[in-house]
């Protein structure tokens, strides 16, 4: 079996932290299931998945099984269907879990086939096949390394309201959290640090306060809703999330180097790509990746190509919107093949708003061979996000 698979989670993961039940879509993209009687059968697909982690002890992975989907009948040597599968259970990470990434795979599949062709009779076979171990994330949330205050709940209120604040990396025993002011502290509480550095603590804001955190390090901010004596007259709204896209739409313009004259050296010449426009108004704390490759350098009428050919990138990602929430960081300098190559990215934001409005670039530097067919070639870069 070789399945292929796409999995969405949340974008907010720390360790410690419970996920509910159908909060993890897996999406099978190719069964790799082929079945190789001329019979008829009944097939009943289900999915494991599971959560791996350096710092997860080998034995104690969490596993999850998937929803149990309805059975399908499946013609003689057809190919079942498997449909998109949630976790039909809480998923609980572990406090234990190593600074870094955390990781979601496909432990999994398994068919449970019942075979009623009359000369055999009824009868139930388990079939399991294990598929690759993919990570399946995007948006993998970097964990803390040093004491941090990572979560309010609720982060907003007006006089009473009473804050569960979280935090990890604190020595274990107890803690104290701390609301501010401009910096001036105004409510505390207490709490307490497990074994594994993961802290929870309460108080309640009884005065205006901007900030909560635990011990000394940076705060959370908390929004005061002051209370306002008189008629409420409640006012909603819902935001909607934007498009994650690259453009323009009908391409960029063509990049011309110019020419060359044949001298028996190799030659190098040089320009700057167009910038191609990144827009991420999805509302949310994902990031995203933008790559690139390319097609060979071809005359297309005359069958002349340059196989030798060099292109290479030295990128660059700029803000165009000076309100976006993020940055963006830029790849390494390098040759663009028919492998996908980084360019551009914008980090997951854990607890923070991501986004914003992006130009991304760079210098293009082309090394000619020494002889060649002397006629007019073209390469096609395209800039790919993720």
């Amino acid at each position: 079996m070789n399945a292929t698979y796409t999995v969405e989670v949340p974008d907010e993961v720390q360790p410690g932290d419970v996920l509910p039940a159908g909060s993890v879509k897996v999406t099978p993209t190719a069964t790799g299931i082929t079945v190789p009687l001329a019979l008829t059968l009944t097939m009943t697909p289900s999915l494991t998945f599971e959560l791996d982690n350096a710092g997860i002890p080998d034995g104690t992975k969490v596993t999850v099984q998937g929803d149990v989907q309805a059975s399908q009948n499946v013609p003689a040597n057809g190919e079942p269907k498997i449909d998109p599968w949630t976790n039909n259970a809480p998923i609980t990470i572990p406090a234990s879990a190593t600074p870094g990434a955390i990781n979601w795979l496909i432990d999994s599949s398994k068919t449970v086939t019942t075979i009623t062709n009359p000369p055999l009779g009824a009868q139930e076979t388990v079939c399991t096949a294990n598929a690759p171990k993919v990570s399946a994330v995007a948006n993998q949330i970097p964990v803390p390394t040093v004491p941090t205050t990572t979560k309010l709940t609720p982060n907003n209120g007006g006089p009473g309201t009473a804050v569960t604040v979280s935090g990890v990396n604190f020595a274990p025993g107890p803690v104290t959290c701390t609301a501010s002011l401009a910096g001036v502290d105004t409510d505390t509480g207490t709490g307490t640090a497990d074994a594994a550095g993961n802290a929870t603590c309460t108080l309640t804001v009884t005065t205006k306060a901007d900030s909560i955190r635990i011990g000394s390090t940076p705060g959370k901010a908390f929004v005061w809703v002051t209370p306002i004596e008189g008629v409420p007259h409640p006012v909603d709204i819902e935001v909607l999330p934007g498009a994650l896209a690259i453009g323009p739409a009908g391409g960029l313009p063509t990049l011309d180097l110019g020419s060359v004259t044949i001298n028996g050296k190799s030659q190098t010449v040089t320009g700057t790509f167009n910038a191609a426009a990144v827009q991420d108004f999805r509302g949310g704390s994902l990031g995203w990746d933008v790559t690139v490759t390319r097609t060979p350098f071809l005359n297309a009428e005359t069958g002349h190509a340059m196989n030798t050919a060099a292109l290479s990138i030295a990128p660059t990602c700029t803000v165009t919107n000076p309100d976006s929430p993020s940055a963006c960081a830029v790849g390494a300098a390098g040759a663009i093949t028919d492998t996908p190559k980084q360019v551009a990215s914008q980090a997951p934001g854990g607890e923070e708003l991501t986004g914003g409005e992006f130009a991304v670039g760079g210098g293009a530097s082309l090394k000619l061979p020494p002889f060649m067919f002397a006629d007019a070639y073209q390469s096609v870069v395209t800039f790919s996000m993720a």
